[in-house]
């Protein structure tokens, strides 16, 4: 896989401090939007969003998918890479 986080986000889609279902419904209709190869990248704090809802999103959709936890921030970027 690629390593998403080095390249350049085509969208950011900050939904920090939103609970699922909200941060899902926000990547499928910025995903939707976006071209074959284009790199979305998501900032969320949610637990339950990042290990479990977008991972299955992502794979259903053959998605490339890195995450990073930021430790002096308190949350997650996430890279989706549109395939």
């Amino acid at each position: 896989m690629n390593n998403l986080k080095s390249m350049s986000p085509t969208e950011i889609v900050d939904v920090l401090g939103k609970n699922c279902p909200y941060p899902l419904t926000i990547i499928k209709k910025t995903m939707e939007k976006l071209a074959v190869g284009s790199i979305l990248k998501v900032l969320c704090d949610t637990p339950a969003t990042v290990e479990d809802s977008i991972p299955r999103y992502c794979e259903k959709h053959g998605y490339n998918l890195e995450s990073v936890w930021i430790e002096d921030k308190g949350y997650w970027e996430i890279y989706i890479q549109k395939t």
